[in-house]
């Protein structure tokens, strides 16, 4: 049942969590390693797959589609249910009006160099490597979608959310409202919500489809509502610690959930993901309608499940934990132009996808996360250096940042 509980408590307003800083380094480099292994399939899903030299015997994809693919089904949703748990409080911490407009430098800047340089420059250097004589305006006007901006949509979609959520703030913030806490009965409607809301989304835009600015309009209903998921997993003071029992009930549904999808793929008839999965991806059909309430059982579950392991797996930190986690969200960035200049540089090596796919997502993975740091570490002393001058000489730090910080 649910039942009324007080406001987030203002311990928690300032403090970090270093299980959800750790949970999101674990996540970027599964991504990264996820659309290496991409690259180099039949079915795609990275744009390394339109050049690649080698793909995947059929039963190898088969057999990484059965152990990798269900778990690609949630992780996109568990971004947005962490992004959702620290977004009011960064609201109330900042103001609305700074969270609003660092959101979209912080994501939305990203995104647009991405989109109208980054990695139409990427996929054209590629393409170059594979022999093929393209322009890079060719690549640029012919990407499908237009304005492509490789793994950088999500970014996009997250400002948008994010600063939907900072402009709504100041129509609520002053209303005096008792918070309800969320129990398994509100995870199960999120479920219900999710599958439906996907379902009919996909009847007009099929999972992977394209739009412009690469929206992925398909995977909204996931994103939206383990967004809000998160907004009330944090009113219900989740942040510190998951319920006991949500996290025992999350993690076997989700064990269940992981155990069963492959094998309703096999009993379906599913032996070629690149010729059979085209009626799970949208439409009026069964299938598609299967699909959108496994991706919803495992999304809701599984996000939560995730995040409760790593309160009780990940919550310890050290200083290479730290520094990844300061580079995780560099590394996302550049994880698009390493991925398809490591990919191209392995086109030297004569070996089986089998082979080439595991190298290229370890040595990218590696270097994304280095140079990521690096990136991190080179701000902080730039930003040191901007308050030591004085914030009058430092338009990016303002005098009230450090109150703000130690609030």
């Amino acid at each position: 049942m649910l039942r009324c509980v007080p406001d987030i408590e203002e311990r928690t307003r300032g403090a970090r969590f270093p299980h959800l800083d750790n949970l999101r380094t674990v996540l970027v480099a599964w991504v990264i390693g996820g659309h290496a292994l991409l690259g180099y399939s039949a079915v795609g899903g990275w744009a390394y797959d339109e050049i690649n030299e080698v793909t995947f015997a059929p039963a190898s994809e088969l057999a990484l589609a059965a152990i990798l693919g269900p778990s690609g089904l949630f992780v996109i949703g568990v971004f947005f249910f962490v992004a959702g748990l620290l977004t009011e409080r960064a609201v109330d911490r900042h103001g609305w009006r700074r969270y609003a407009s660092d959101r979209v430098v912080r994501l939305g800047l990203p995104w647009l160099v991405s989109a109208l340089l980054v990695w139409p420059a990427s996929v054209w250097l590629a393409a170059l490597a594979a022999g093929r004589d393209v322009s890079f305006w060719y690549e640029f006007t012919h990407r499908d979608p237009l304005l492509d901006s490789g793994s950088l949509w999500f970014a996009l979609v997250l400002m948008l959310f994010s600063v939907a959520f900072a402009l709504s703030r100041p129509l609520v913030a002053d209303r005096r409202h008792r918070e309800r806490q969320l129990a398994v009965a509100g995870l199960a409607a999120a479920v219900i919500g999710i599958a439906l809301f996907s379902f009919v989304v996909r009847l007009w835009f099929p999972a992977r489809s394209g739009q412009v600015g690469d929206l992925h309009l398909w995977q909204w209903p996931q994103c939206v509502g383990m967004f809000v998921l998160g907004l009330a997993a944090a009113r219900s003071r989740w942040l510190g610690h998951v319920p006991d029992r949500i996290r025992r009930t999350c993690g076997a549904v989700t064990l269940t959930a992981l155990g069963l999808l492959p094998v309703l793929a096999l009993a379906t008839g599913i032996r070629d993901l690149s010729r059979d999965a085209t009626p799970y991806l949208g439409g009026w059909h069964w299938q598609s309608l299967t699909l959108a309430v496994m991706e919803a059982v495992l999304v809701v579950a599984g996000s939560v499940w995730l995040v409760c392991l790593a309160e009780r797996r990940l919550h310890r930190g050290g200083p290479h934990a730290a520094r990844w986690a300061r580079g995780a969200f560099a590394a996302f960035v550049i994880q698009g132009p390493m991925l398809m200049a490591v990919a191209s540089a392995g086109r030297l090596l004569d070996a089986p996808a089998e082979v080439k796919a595991p190298l290229v997502a370890a040595l990218s993975i590696t270097l994304c996360f280095w140079i990521g740091g690096y990136l991190r570490s080179l701000m902080g002393v730039t930003r040191a250096a901007c308050r030591v001058a004085g914030p009058g000489r430092c338009p990016s730090v303002r005098p009230h940042d450090d109150r703000a910080r130690n609030r």
